[in-house]
This record gives structure tokens, C-alpha cells and sequence, in this order.
């Protein structure tokens, strides 16, 4: 699609296609209990599916904490000192995935630059837990950066996940404003190596539209996770979690997440879920069976 014309839709108005599916106090309160004291994503970071994912049983752990020692202009997840690691967070997880009959588990985390590996080995005993536990079950890792850590990212990958996913998160341009501390060909590094140290396991990325960045520069970036070996793919709207976060500059229509899916699936990538409510591990499981 073009650069000009785009949707009369002002930015502060949220248009009809972002409503997302509403969640039931009862099953809120269930799911609750069953994850105690365990984060998820889903609340952390706000996502507008989780009514939908928690009714059909599903979640995204959040490990090591909800404190994180970057401060993403996009992001609602709190900055600042995280607390040790809890060693038994790993059980717990399991334990939880277990309660919960997950078929696909996706674990994240906060970045933790405080941690010499980043976190990478409690990824990897999250992973062993999740194996011990649920040996039937897929598992999908959505990591940070780990500083461009190839060990760390060797690490993550030897204790056997399904898929491992990093988010480059927005265009080349927008990254520094974005988010602060990250760089944009770091991100393609960490995933280019995880793809070269295991091929036969998916790798994966995903970005947010409506932050100011055009057309060409989201088939530019999506040039450039094919040519580090991405496979799976997610592209969504950036919702403003507060007033202190970058504000929307537009929002995309769904038939330019239909456009933006096409040109990647002409690209090559194997699995594409690109839409206005898309977030990094909606629908994960399909990725892995389509």
C-alpha cells in the first residue's frame, strides 16, 4: 500500500476493529488462583486478548519478575531494581502450566541486564521444568536481547524449546525513540544466531504498527528478520498503555495487516498472524501445527 492516503481516524479515537473480547469475573478469579503468585504478560503488559486466550486456558508466563531494568517508550511493565530470582519459579511454572492442561506454553520475561547471562539460564530451567512436567506439551520462548549474548542465546536453545522468538519490535529508524536501550541490529544478530545455532527449531519476531513508521519501512524490516532466518511472524497495532507512554500516530486498518501478511508470506516466512489485536504470542500454537 501507498504512504498517502491513509484512515480519517484520529489517533485518540479507538476505531470499532480494536474492541477485544470482554473476560468474566469467574473465570478471571479461576485463573488467578491457579497462577498464584506467577506473572503473566497478559495482565503486565495489558494485552487486549486476554479475555479470549484466558477462556480458552492459555497464557503467557512472565518470569523473573514484573520489574524491568529497560524503560521502553512502548511498554507497561514498571522500570527499576528487579528482585533476586526465585529458584523455585521454575516448578511453580510447571505446576501451573500442568493445572492449567496447556498444550502450548509460551514463556517471557522482563529484561534482567542486572543478571551476568541476562537470565538465560533460568530460561533454560523453566524449559527443563516445563519437559519434566509436560512432556507432551510445545514450548515457546520469547526472550530479550541478552545484550547480544550468543552463549546466552546457546544456552536458551540447548534446553530444547519448540520455538524461540525475540521482537525486534518496531523499524530501524524508531528503535533509539522506541526502545531506549535496545539496538535494532543486535535484535537481528540474537535472532540470526539462534537460527544458525539451531536450524530446526523456529525462529520468531514480531513488530507493532502505528508508531510513525511507513509501509516501506515495515517491508524493509520484514526483508531484514527473513534474511536472519525468521520464520514466524507477528505484526499488531501499538496500543499507548498511559499518557507517559509514545503516543498512537495512526491506526492501521485491517486490510493493511491483510496487505503487510501477504508481502511476507510472498517473502517466505511460514507463519504469518498480522491484525489489529495481534500481540507476540497470540494464536503461538498454530504456528507450530499449520
Amino acid at each position: 500500500m501507498s504512504d498517502g492516503e491513509k484512515p480519517a481516524i484520529a489517533p485518540g479515537e479507538r476505531p470499532p476493529w480494536m474492541r477485544a473480547r470482554a473476560i468474566s469475573f469467574d473465570i478471571y478469579d479461576s485463573m488467578k488462583h491457579t497462577l498464584g503468585s506467577l506473572h503473566t504478560v497478559c495482565e503486565s503488559a495489558r494485552c487486549p486478548n486476554l479475555g479470549e486466550c484466558w477462556k480458552s486456558g492459555t497464557a503467557t508466563f512472565m518470569i523473573m519478575g514484573d520489574i524491568c531494568t529497560r524503560s521502553c517508550k512502548f511498554c507497561a511493565i514498571s522500570t527499576g531494581r528487579p528482585r533476586p530470582l526465585d529458584p523455585d519459579e521454575p516448578a511453580r511454572l510447571a505446576e501451573a502450566a500442568r493445572e492449567m492442561k496447556l498444550r502450548h506454553v509460551v514463556i517471557t520475561s522482563v529484561t534482567r541486564d542486572d543478571l551476568a547471562d541476562g537470565g538465560a539460564a533460568h530460561f533454560a530451567e523453566c524449559i527443563r521444568a516445563l519437559r519434566q512436567t509436560m512432556p507432551t506439551a510445545t514450548i515457546e520462548v520469547l526472550t530479550p536481547d541478552f545484550e547480544g549474548s550468543r552463549e546466552a542465546v546457546a544456552a536458551v536453545l540447548a534446553a530444547g524449546p519448540d520455538v524461540f522468538n525475540h521482537n525486534v519490535e518496531t523499524v530501524r529508524r524508531l528503535t533509539e525513540p522506541v526502545r531506549i536501550q535496545a539496538r535494532y541490529d543486535r535484535s537481528l544478530q540474537v535472532l540470526r544466531a539462534a537460527s544458525e545455532m539451531a536450524p530446526s527449531i523456529p525462529t520468531k519476531s514480531g513488530i507493532m504498527a502505528g508508531l510513525g513508521e511507513s509501509d516501506g519501512e515495515v517491508i524493509e524490516t520484514l526483508r531484514d528478520l527473513r534474511a536472519a532466518g525468521v520464520s514466524f511472524l507477528t505484526i499488531g497495532q501499538y496500543m499507548r498503555p498511559s499518557a507517559n507512554h509514545l503516543p498512537i500516530e495512526r491506526w492501521v486498518t485491517p486490510d493493511e495487516f491483510g496487505w503487510f501478511k501477504e508481502r511476507a508470506l510472498e517473502m517466505g516466512f511460514r507463519h504469518v498472524e498480522s491484525g489489529p489485536l495481534v500481540r507476540s504470542s497470540y494464536h503461538a500454537a498454530q504456528a507450530l501445527s499449520g
